[in-house]
């Protein structure tokens, strides 16, 4: 280890006059630097020698502290967390980045849960590339966060091997007998690769038992991140439709500039064709969502396009503008261009099911190779060690903004039931994340307004499609 620098009083200062002419900033980042000087020599190692530099790095401070008690110890906890996190410093985080939804639901690790607001889920454990192991992995460390109970419907033998691989028995266990988690066996399932209609055929398979659950009243949502052409059609056979809805739509939530806002947009993959009169039904749900999950008082509604102007896009955007536009139940605020997607000034983004899967699918692109350039980039150089060290925390929350994983899933809305949609490549952080929406859309009630507007637009939808 580099000999620590002299202290400041025993180093020849500058004259008076040279005091004088020094910035007072640099005077004291001179002074930091040498009351700090150990923090670079530790996380310089620590870098190098992984997290057994934390262990050398703590030691090494802790020795240094009678001669610098107070740099030591700033020095110390700094040094300590750049060797912990020296190789992970991007590494997946258990809590969901959408702010309002974790607000009067739960959450954090250490706080106490009232067992009398939990609500029951229902999981497709079979759903996913990666099923079961992982979906009931996520499962059980959502039930210790969030205020949920969860009914994981899979087959037993896929369960049983899940378990002892993963390591699992003895949480389920307790899970189990504390009544936070029930196993509910299943026949065969859908597999990932298969028609939609096939669970017409597989009346048994778990995603339609799940579906079953909800609309016996056992559980006030649905997760699944299995076929999702096959969750949409269980959903329309098992749930139904609601009144007014033709097609219903998977919305999922895109981060923006302002990291308390989310835009919900919608359709991202269930409708490939379109027509106006869905667009704008879209619209109508999305506004409900947006005002009684999200908060927003009033939710600025926008209509995904290649340009501001009402004369531009393709015939669907040119029929759907003026059915938005004399809506009177949300707040049309036009076009929206694809630039304008995260930029905050739109709550809700309509538009057909293509280009939204499109968009989707760019969108989680960018977030992961943007986050592996900060990965990349950032620890280089020894002034790049050194600031990586102090802004962990703040690479952690570009993180928790960016990656998909931690958004978990989208929403099928249109459907008399709340219903989650995951993705295929799902693992435990993302059912965490998935559950989080799925409560919360339980939680705030917004299935009782989406029955509220079907009864009341049920002619003024079907109307609509009539001319559209």
């Amino acid at each position: 280890m580099k000999p620590l620098p002299p202290k400041p009083s025993d180093v020849p200062g500058p004259g008076p006059s040279q005091r004088r002419t020094r910035p007072r900033a640099i005077r004291r980042l001179v002074i930091w630097y040498r009351r700090n000087a150990a923090v670079t020599t530790l996380v310089d190692t620590a870098t190098s020698a992984g997290s057994a530099a934390g262990s050398m790095a703590g030691s090494a401070l802790s020795t240094a502290g009678s001669a610098l008690s107070t740099a030591g110890s700033v020095a110390g906890a700094a040094g300590s967390v750049a060797g912990a996190a020296a190789n992970t410093v991007l590494q997946p985080l258990v809590f969901d980045p959408l702010r309002r939804l974790q607000r009067g639901v739960g959450g954090s690790e250490g706080t106490p849960i009232d067992d009398a607001d939990r609500l029951w889920v229902a999981v497709d454990g079979m759903g996913g590339d990666h099923a079961p192991g992982p979906i009931l992995e996520g499962c059980l460390k959502a039930v210790r966060l969030l205020p949920l109970r969860v009914k994981f419907v899979a087959e037993a033998g896929a369960v049983a091997t899940a378990v002892a691989e993963l390591e699992l028995g003895e949480a389920l266990a307790a899970a189990q007998e504390e009544g936070l988690l029930e196993v509910v066996p299943s026949g065969v399932s859908v597999g990932m690769d298969e028609e939609a209609t096939v669970v017409r055929k597989k009346r048994d398979a778990s995603i339609n038992l799940a579906m079953d659950l909800v609309k016996e009243g056992a559980a006030t949502a649905v997760y699944s991140a299995g076929n999702s052409g096959a969750v949409m059609a269980s959903a329309i056979f098992r749930l139904g439709r609601l009144k007014g809805i033709d097609r219903p739509a998977i919305g999922a939530l895109f981060p923006t500039q302002d990291p308390e806002q989310q835009v919900l947009v919608l359709d991202v993959g269930a409708n490939m064709d379109s027509k106006p009169a869905y667009l704008h039904q879209w619209a109508l749900l999305g506004n409900i969502y947006s005002r009684d999950v999200l908060q927003v008082a009033q939710p600025r509604i926008g209509l995904l396009n290649i340009g501001e102007e009402e004369c531009k896009g393709n015939e669907l955007a040119l029929k759907t503008y003026p059915l938005m536009a004399a809506e009177h139940r949300f707040q049309f605020a036009g076009n929206c261009e694809g630039r304008d997607v995260l930029s905050g000034e739109f709550d809700v983004v309509v538009c057909d099911g293509f280009t939204g899967n499109v968009l989707l699918k760019f969108l989680e692109s960018v977030g992961s190779v943007l986050l592996d350039v900060l990965k990349a980039e950032l620890p280089r150089g020894r002034r790049g060690k050194v600031g990586s060290a102090f802004l962990i925390s703040n690479l952690r929350r570009i993180k928790k903004r960016l990656d998909h994983a931690e958004h978990g899933g989208a929403l099928l809305l249109g459907v008399n039931g709340v219903c989650v949609i995951g993705h295929g490549s799902s693992k435990a952080l993302s059912v965490v994340s998935a559950l989080r929406l799925a409560h919360s859309a339980a939680h705030h009630g917004v299935m009782e307004d989406l029955q509220r507007l079907s009864a009341e637009s049920g002619d003024t939808a079907e109307s609509a499609v009539a001319c559209g």
